[in-house]
């Protein structure tokens, strides 16, 4: 009887546990799908935006590349050169904006996303003013650098012409991250797909139909980054987000500096990756038959550029969920967010490197019809496909850093991965080893190896309770002195 008892107990046990790893089994795909939909809904219209913005760039490249070889090069190194620099440091200072309303919008501490995305406009216009100069002087400052003389001249022109393109990117960059932060940036998809369908449509009736050549592409350029601008701005004003947007208030010039701390921090981080690849193009520069150098080196970046739009979509995306996350107060649903969004953004890395790897040259005539560029693109397309593995997992975890107000730290491991690390190498095989435009990439892909591992080792070292008490520490601060001020007599 006893021993009947016992089997029976047993046998409920097994049962039990068998339903309780199917509850956990269920739960996981639940948590799983759950957690993929809001990675999505923030991803997917931060992907198709960026894609759309760089789609603009290379659009122009491939219709400016049909116009002249020298029109080429020099475009290539004034969007690989001074609109990587310019965006670097807008962009840079822009993401402080997913931590802030990340953050905030998990607290729901709404009022304080408007006020936060008003001071970013003041900083990052105030920042503008800085960086104007350099498209101004563009051709004294490449032949300072000793580029040839007839790219820095051709360079000096079309610099010009990015001037309102660059204004652009100031409530461009702001406005996607204040709308990705509460997952209201379904309105930029409809706008990143009318650009690119607008641009490329533009571009033919005014190269091919009226035959303006690099006016036309260049304007262009201008009409088209300005819409998704006006659009954003008109679905924010007119009642698209009533809970944080409450109009403008004096608030924004308050405090400006602790926002700009972070702004800071967000850009000196984000700047030191988005130069990276600038440095790449000025060494290439220097060496012999710079022209076919370059255009080959121009057509293998935009393409991972391109490429590059899905891992900041990414980044953007990881920043969100780990700061709504930790904002809400729980690290578990960070971390697992974190796991979720790095296996996601890998795989897609893995799929595209096999691409690259089976297209090798091919995609080159898209941009240029010489057989000798193409060449110099198929021998660089090994490299290519190495750097898109690469940047599948780099930008999530810088995204992630982002994410839990950790741009400082980053900011130092840059420092040292890149520019201590990466360019000395690329030097040295580039030039000293006589490995040239390969040998310089093939150093500073081996920079980022060295930081997409350190930041592994500090992602699974965080202690992310910790981060969610920070979290509600410096949310409080904020709320605290936002109070303060509003009980202030006028």
């Amino acid at each position: 009887m006893e021993e009947s008892g016992l089997q029976e107990k047993l046998i409920a046990d097994k049962r039990a546990s068998r339903e309780e790893a199917g509850d956990e089994e269920i739960k996981l795909s639940r948590r799983l799908w759950e957690e993929n939909k809001k990675l999505w809904k923030v991803a997917g219209p931060s992907i198709c935006t960026r894609f759309s913005t760089f789609g603009v760039t290379v659009i122009s490249q491939a219709f400016i590349g049909h116009v002249g070889a020298t029109e080429l090069a020099a475009y290539a190194l004034v969007s690989t050169v001074l609109v990587r620099f310019s965006n670097g440091i807008l962009l840079g200072m822009a993401s402080a904006l997913e931590t802030l309303c990340g953050q905030s919008y998990g607290a729901k501490q709404y009022r304080m996303l408007g006020i936060y995305l008003q001071r970013s406009w003041i900083i990052l216009f105030i920042c503008s003013l800085f960086i104007l100069p350099i498209f101004i002087f563009t051709t004294p400052l490449l032949k300072l650098l000793r580029q040839d003389d007839s790219i820095a001249e051709m360079a000096g022109t079309i610099s010009k012409w990015f001037i309102p393109v660059m204004f652009s990117y100031i409530w461009a960059f702001t406005l996607q991250m204040y709308l990705q932060s509460q997952s209201k940036n379904i309105i930029i998809t409809y706008l990143a797909v009318l650009t690119l369908a607008l641009h490329l449509s533009l571009s033919w009736f005014m190269t091919k139909i009226l035959g303006l050549g690099l006016v036309g592409v260049m304007s262009s350029t201008i009409i088209v980054m300005w819409i998704p601008v006006i659009g954003q701005l008109g679905f924010i004003f007119f009642g698209g987000c009533p809970e944080t947007w409450k109009g403008f208030s004096f608030s924004a010039f308050k405090d400006l500096w602790s926002t700009m701390k972070v702004s800071l921090s967000s850009g000196v981080m984000l700047c030191l990756e988005l130069w990276y690849n600038t440095i790449l193009v000025l060494l290439t520069g220097y060496m012999k038959n710079a022209e076919v150098a370059l255009d080959a080196l121009s057509i293998c970046l935009n393409i991972n550029g391109w490429e590059m739009m899905i891992a900041i979509g990414f980044l953007g995306a990881a920043g969100v969920r780990v700061a709504n996350e930790l904002g809400a107060g729980s690290a578990k649903r960070a971390k697992f967010a974190i796991v979720n969004v790095v296996v996601t953004s890998l795989s897609i890395g893995l799929i595209l490197f096999t691409f690259f790897i089976i297209l090798r040259g091919k995609l080159a005539y898209v941009f240029t019809n010489d057989p000798e560029v193409a060449r110099a693109v198929a021998d660089l397309s090994p490299l290519l496909a190495c750097s898109i593995l690469l940047n599948s997992v780099q930008p999530v975890l810088s995204g992630v850093a982002i994410g839990a107000g950790l741009q400082g730290v980053v900011a130092y491991v840059n420092i040292t991965c890149y520019y201590l690390v990466g360019i000395p190498l690329g030097v040295l095989l580039g030039y000293g080893l006589g490995f040239h435009v390969k040998g310089i990439w093939m150093g500073m892909m081996l920079g980022v190896l060295v930081q997409t591992s350190v930041l592994l080792f500090m992602t699974t070292r965080t202690d992310w309770e910790k981060q969610v008490l920070l979290s509600k520490e410096r949310i409080n601060k904020w709320y605290m002195k936002e109070q303060s001020r509003a009980e202030e007599p006028a």
